[in-house]
């Protein structure tokens, strides 16, 4: 039975000092994809600066903010509301020889194809200490690997807000073993990466009404690329599949190609910013 989901993102900006200038852009809108159905938009700043909407080189939805006046606080509030199928996310049929699945990601055209989503960014390298840190087991399939590597993430490190932020690299994680869902997502980039399969870092809104993990404001997880079947979501900071619960907005190579909030502000002195967000559900 489809769900209708409602989902509201909230910001608060204050600045010690007058704002001459700023520009933001906000990725934060749900996708339309072939489980999710994006059914409106209301999107609020306090200062009633027009809302431009675009897209970006991802080809996700973003909302740019351009204030045309001096300020020293400003408020944005956005409300979503879509219908997500109900789908099973085992609901696949793997290759029957295992051998076959290797052919495939080892082939040059496959390497070609999903170069992208192959190569090492900033937060997807491992350490050269580490770098043998979880092998594939050949005899078992890519998918079965996958799901092993999910369990491992989620076993190994310990979920944690405030020891991290979002210029955290992996040495870091790896070592200190805490975190939050961004550096379980890198985490099992670099691994599967390392391991030759196609990994893509998602960001969007995790419904925590079956006491999963994650923190007050968006979610990440990774959808991993399982020859024969496609891609496929996997969440290592809750050991699951993606499912009716994660509501998509983008996905990238890492945290950067999915920052729900970029911008340039100009001012002097500190700011605070606050954030949340909220899921809730019916049927």
């Amino acid at each position: 039975m489809p769900l209708e989901y409602s989902v509201t993102y909230a910001a608060e900006n204050q600045y010690e000092s007058v704002v001459n200038d700023a520009y933001w852009q906000f990725l934060i809108i749900p996708e339309d994809n072939d489980t999710q159905e994006l059914v409106s938009i209301d999107f609020y700043n306090s200062l009633k600066a027009i809302n431009q909407f675009s897209v970006n080189g991802f080809g996700f939805k973003t909302i740019r903010v351009h204030p045309k006046q001096k300020f020293d606080e400003i408020a944005f509030k956005a409300t979503f509301k879509l219908i997500k199928k109900e789908v099973n996310p085992f609901n696949f049929d793997l290759l029957p020889n295992i051998s076959e699945d290797y052919t495939s990601i080892n082939s040059f055209e496959f390497k070609i194809d999903f170069e992208s989503y192959l190569k090492n960014t900033l937060f997807t390298t491992l350490p050269a200490k580490d770098e043998k840190i979880f092998i594939f087991d050949t005899g078992k399939s890519v998918f079965e690997n996958l799901q092993l590597l999910n369990h491992w993430v989620f076993i190994h490190v310990y979920f944690k807000t405030g020891v991290t932020t979002v210029s955290t690299l992996l040495e870091e994680v790896i070592d200190n073993r805490h975190g939050v869902c961004q550096d379980f997502s890198h985490l099992f980039c670099a691994i599967a990466r390392k391991n030759n399969v196609p990994v893509r870092y998602v960001s969007g809104y995790l419904h925590q009404g079956n006491n999963y993990f994650g923190d007050s404001q968006m979610h990440a997880w990774v959808e991993a690329f399982v020859p024969n079947v496609g891609w496929v979501g996997f969440d290592p900071t809750n050991d699951i599949l993606a499912n009716n619960d994660h509501i998509k907005v983008a996905h990238g190579k890492d945290y950067n190609d999915c920052s729900p909030l970029k911008g340039v502000v100009y001012t002097l002195g500190k700011n605070e910013t606050k954030h949340s967000v909220e899921v809730s559900a019916q049927q």
